[in-house]
């Protein structure tokens, strides 16, 4: 049995009879903003961590897993090389790092409605957004996403929602419900996709990612689910693609490939033909879940996440 050391701990609680603990190196912020309350530490596992309302968004160690998997499959899944791209959420800018290794894009728009966030991660956090903010093809904008999105008539080819989860009292609160999809949806360019992040899917913790899959199908034609497993959280992932038109499961190892050759810039760390054939593959207790799910009436009372 190991025993803990006596270091400074932070506890991250994953449910409400568990969580996980890691040894603190030193604390380069915390505060409160507007919106929630934001730590950026160095871990001794893991390096830097983006921390929002007491949960870790990102290390240093293992954000290009995460931050590939969102991206990539979304945008491998468009039917042409994406030109254009939203970033709804993604205070560290590694969201928009990924979708920049795209030559093909000449716009990308983040939209963060916490400008305080994104000023400390693009002062403590180089590592992960590595200038992304400075590129000319980069708009970022403070303001409420869902606000904009009813206000704008632009069209994306990729859209990524990379939020936290939605707490009561939370700025995301109101971006994860049908009406939010349908903008998100109308806002796509014809053969669109939009990827985002849903949550675990440990045993036991399936309710939120199957309630996303059953909404996404009453908006998409095409909704795929899929996991990754991210170690700084201690637990699996789950994503979800969403599209107006292919389905990304239909990908093979050398389609993906051959497509993430002719469209990304540089080599990835995490996400290949290989990867995506096994994220995409989810295992039997998820599949079933989700399909225990879907056979719920869409008649039934709105899904409200707390």
């Amino acid at each position: 049995m190991i025993s803990p050391q006596p270091y400074k701990w932070f506890l991250e609680t994953t449910t409400a009879v568990e969580g996980h603990m890691h040894a603190i190196r030193r604390t380069l912020v915390e505060a409160q903003t507007k919106f929630q309350h934001v730590e950026i530490i160095e871990t001794h596992s893991y390096g830097k961590c983006l921390i929002l309302d007491g949960r870790i968004q990102s290390s240093q160690a293992d954000e290009f897993i995460y931050h590939e998997a969102l991206v990539h499959p979304g945008m491998l899944t468009v039917d042409h090389a994406p030109e254009t791209a939203l970033v709804i959420g993604g205070g560290e800018g590694a969201t928009l790092r990924e979708i920049l290794r795209y030559p093909s894009i000449r716009r990308a728009v983040m939209v963060d409605i916490d400008d305080e966030v994104v000023a400390l991660c693009r002062q403590h956090l180089p590592e992960m957004h590595q200038g992304v903010f400075d590129d000319p093809r980069t708009e970022v904008r403070h303001e409420d996403a869902r606000a904009w999105l009813e206000k704008t008539r632009e069209r994306f080819d990729y859209v990524s929602i990379d939020l936290t989860e939605p707490l009561e009292e939370g700025p995301a609160a109101l971006l994860f419900t049908r009406e939010f999809y349908t903008l998100v949806r109308d806002r796509l360019t014809a053969d669109g996709t939009m990827t985002m992040q849903a949550g675990m899917t440990k045993v036991g913790e399936l309710t939120f990612f199957t309630a996303v899959h059953r909404t996404l199908r009453d908006v998409f034609p095409v909704v795929a689910g899929y996991q990754s497993f991210i170690s700084c959280y201690g637990t699996p992932w789950g994503f979800i693609t969403a599209s107006k038109r292919v389905d990304p499961v239909r990908l093979d190892v050398p389609a993906v490939d051959r497509l993430m050759a002719e469209r990304v810039r540089g080599t990835l760390g995490y996400w290949d033909g290989v990867t995506h054939q096994h994220a995409f593959a989810l295992p039997r207790h998820v599949r079933k879940a989700i399909d225990a799910e879907t056979r719920i009436s869409t008649d039934a009372a709105p899904l409200v996440f707390l």
